[in-house]
C-alpha cells in the first residue's frame, strides 16, 4: 500500500506574520518558512504506518514555488520515500489544491491519503473535505489515532463532546489533529539521504487543473491591541465597572 501526505511550506510557527505596508497580504520577505505543523504530523503517521509494515511506500507532495522542495526534503529525512513537487508561484486555494491532489491520487492509487486538518497560514481546513468528496472516498477527519486492520482503517477524531470512533473502507482520507503523535526530528544522516531520494516537478499544468483564483482578498490587516486589564476593589466594583461598560 503506497501512503499519499500533502505537506505545505507556510511561516514558521514561531515567526510573528508582518502585514504589507498596503494592506494586501502577508509579507513574506525573508521569513523563516517551514513545514505546516499539522502536516508534519501526518508525516509522521505515515512513516509508523510504513514502519509497522503496513504500507511499503510513503509519497510526499507540495503545491507551491520552487522553494518548497526544502519541506519536501524534510518530509524526505523524516523518513518518506520520494517526493512530488507541484511547482507554481501563484497562491493556490484549497479546491484547487484538492483538484491537483486527485489527479495525482488517481495516478498514484495510495490506499491512504494522510494531511494535516489545517494549514497555520489560512486555517481553511478545507483540502482534506474537498479531496475525500471529489473522489468520493470514506473520510476520518480530526484524527486522534489512526490503526489500519486489513482493508480498513479506525480513525478516533476529535469532536467537541470528546472523541468519535469511525471505521473506513480503504482508499480513504485521513486529516490529523495535534495530539496524534509527536513527530521526529530529521537525523543528519537521513538529511544526506534525503538529497538523493526522488524529488519528481510538475506544474498544475500536467494535470488540467485550472488554479484561477475564485476568492479576492480586499484587506489584511493587524488584529487590534488588545486593552490594559483594571483592578477592582471588590464584587460591587466589578458588577459596576460591568454595567458601565454595557456587559452586564
Amino acid at each position: 500500500m503506497k501512503i499519499l501526505v500533502p505537506v505545505k511550506r507556510v511561516i514558521d510557527y514561531n515567526v510573528k506574520p508582518r502585514v504589507k505596508a498596503d494592506g494586501s497580504g502577508v509579507d513574506l520577505a525573508n521569513v523563516k518558512m517551514s513545514m505546516n505543523p499539522f502536516d508534519e504530523i501526518a508525516v509522521e503517521e505515515a512513516i509508523r504506518i510504513k514502519e509497522a509494515g503496513k504500507a511499503e511506500e510513503v509519497i510526499a507532495v507540495s503545491i507551491g514555488p520552487a522553494k518548497a522542495q526544502e519541506t519536501l526534503r524534510t518530509a524526505l529525512a523524516m523518513g518518506a520515500d520520494r517526493a512530488i513537487l507541484v511547482e507554481t508561484d501563484d497562491e493556490v486555494e484549497p479546491l484547487g489544491v484538492a483538484k491537483i491532489l486527485k489527479a495525482i491520487a488517481e495516478e498514484e492509487e495510495p490506499g491512504l491519503v494522510i494531511l494535516g486538518k489545517q494549514a497555520i497560514d489560512d486555517d481553511s481546513n478545507q483540502t482534506g473535505q474537498m479531496l475525500a468528496a471529489l473522489m468520493n472516498r470514506p473520510q476520518g477527519t480530526f484524527a486522534n489515532t489512526v490503526e489500519i486492520e486489513g482493508d480498513s482503517v479506525t480513525v478516533k477524531r476529535e469532536i467537541d463532546g470528546g472523541l468519535e470512533t469511525v471505521k473506513l473502507t480503504m482508499p480513504a482520507i485521513v486529516t490529523t489533529d495535534l495530539r496524534l503523535n509527536e513527530p521526529r526530528y530529521a537525523s543528519l544522516p537521513n538529511i544526506m539521504k534525503a538529497k538523493k531520494k526522488p524529488l519528481d516537478t510538475k506544474n498544475p499544468a500536467d494535470f488540467g487543473v485550472d488554479i484561477a483564483p475564485r476568492l479576492k482578498t480586499t484587506n489584511v490587516s493587524e488584529p487590534p491591541v488588545r486593552q490594559a486589564g483594571e483592578k477592582v476593589e471588590d464584587v460591587d466594583a466589578l458588577v459596576a465597572k460591568l454595567k458601565a461598560l454595557g456587559v452586564a
